[in-house]
């Protein structure tokens, strides 16, 4: 038998767009406000933006998921663990909820309905508005570009005391906004919006931590604009090991229904 995405509670959906990462014991917290704007052109933005990604080979630890539709809200801490490049896996309390995704593969399954997803990334593409893959999942939650910026061209102007990026190439279709904070050329906020059908996706990083003297996201909006309807997730990112050696326990359980998408 096969049921329809619909009967998904809403929390579930958040669970999979959502994964990772690291802090310890002794993070420092980088907040907004004390910026030092210095007059850069594109190509040392980009080249600055690069030499600080993230480097590591796992994570493990909590992440508090909150989320809002508008007229319903619902908050949960979940576990999760990722090796870079290759795995993302997450559970809910007592495994009631899990997800796992690779770069072939998007999985979850919910032992309170029985029912589970096994897919591509069709199905974050369609949840997001914009064609993903496990690269753009992962810089997305590393305060990275989504896209490429070495491989298309940008005017960059300084907002707000940060250096915004948006394409020279006009494309009616599609438009991205970029936003890199001066401090640490972290994404402080990206947008990618569809016009023609009043489609956006618009994250938020709050503030950066510390970890082992590297740079990691401490709290991080996400909004979903599809037609007049609009999704609200903020992760909080907790208690979590760097480089920690772990497994990925995932198994869909016999007898659950199928989820597909229409």
């Amino acid at each position: 038998m096969i049921k329809k995405l619909q009967t998904t509670p809403k929390i579930l959906l958040t669970l999979i767009v959502v994964l990772f990462f690291v802090s310890c014991k002794s993070k420092k917290v980088i907040a907004e406000g004390t910026s030092t704007l210095k007059k850069l052109n594109t190509k040392t933005v980009v080249k600055n933006h690069y030499a600080n990604t993230l480097d590591f080979k796992t994570l493990r630890g909590r992440l508090k998921i909150d989320y809002t539709d508008g007229t319903d809200t619902q908050g949960y801490t979940v576990s999760f663990r990722m090796e870079k490049d290759k795995a993302i896996w997450i559970s809910a309390t007592l495994g009631v909820v899990k997800a796992y995704i690779t770069p072939t593969r998007v999985s979850f399954y919910n032992r309170l309905q029985n029912e589970y997803f096994d897919g591509d990334f069709t199905y974050l593409s369609n949840l997001l508005g914009t064609e993903l893959d496990y690269n753009k999942v992962q810089n997305l939650l590393l305060g990275q570009a989504l896209f490429d910026l070495r491989k298309e061209k940008y005017n960059t102007v300084e907002l707000n005391n940060q250096y915004q990026l948006a394409p020279k190439k006009a494309n009616n279709l599609f438009k991205t906004l970029l936003q890199i904070e001066p401090n640490n050329y972290k994404v402080a906020g990206m947008q990618l919006s569809q016009p023609l059908k009043n489609r956006v996706l618009n994250v938020q990083y709050k503030n950066y931590q510390v970890v082992d003297k590297k740079l990691v996201p401490n709290i991080i909006d996400i909004y979903v604009k599809d037609q007049d309807k609009t999704d609200t997730i903020a992760l909080t990112f907790k208690n979590i090991e760097l480089n920690k050696s772990f497994s990925f326990p995932y198994k869909i359980p016999n007898g659950f229904k199928e989820i597909v998408l229409e």
